[in-house]
């Protein structure tokens, strides 16, 4: 795979509509594949993916939408992916990192171990969107859902809570707003 810095960053945007073609199940699964890659504290890697690709399942997410531009969004992609974090990871912590008893760094902690998983999904959220347009698909990461109802619908009675919903495909170039400023380096960082 030979991407290049404008694909990942640069030229892509922001997906606000989506041409009719269909993202398959294999690319979906090269894009967890590369996303269980990127960098967590003690590799405990606790986002959970749900993909909605059916127009079923994009409705049943749709209605958690907040009404009007998010709901159209999610039923209008070809897949819709709920991006949450499992609040137990550590189950898996003894595979994921079997080096040290990672599991004992959490014990008896829900406050610390809902941090941990709050933090670290949205790190992997963040590889998921790269992960997308490295594939060659375009992303539209969104808040603006109630997640209780997104629990509710995808993961009854489990530890699991969404964080992020996003949509992916071809992105639709003619629904694209001119791209918004960005804050320059003197704006935004210090060298100290």
């Amino acid at each position: 795979m030979n991407v290049s810095t404008e694909q990942l960053f640069t030229d892509a945007r922001t997906a606000r509509g989506y041409l009719p073609a269909e993202v398959p199940d294999d690319t979906l699964r090269a894009l967890y594949d590369l996303v269980k890659f990127g960098p967590t504290s003690g590799n405990c890697t606790p986002l959970r993916i749900v993909f909605a690709r059916t127009a079923e399942a994009r409705e049943k997410l749709a209605l958690c939408m907040n009404p009007g531009g998010n709901q159209a969004k999610v039923r209008i992609a070809p897949v819709a992916a709920v991006l949450g974090m499992d609040l137990a990871f550590t189950d898996w912590l003894p595979k994921l990192f079997p080096s040290t008893d990672a599991r004992a760094w959490y014990a008896g902690n829900p406050a610390k171990t809902a941090d941990a998983a709050l933090r670290n999904a949205h790190i992997q959220v963040g590889y998921f969107i790269v992960a997308a347009r490295a594939l060659g698909l375009d992303a539209g990461p969104m808040g603006g859902f109630d997640a209780g109802a997104v629990d509710a619908a995808f993961w009854p009675a489990s530890p699991r809570r969404a964080i992020v919903v996003c949509t992916l495909g071809r992105g639709d170039p003619a629904r694209l707003h001119p791209r918004d400023p960005r804050l320059s380096f003197e704006e935004a960082c210090q060298l100290v």
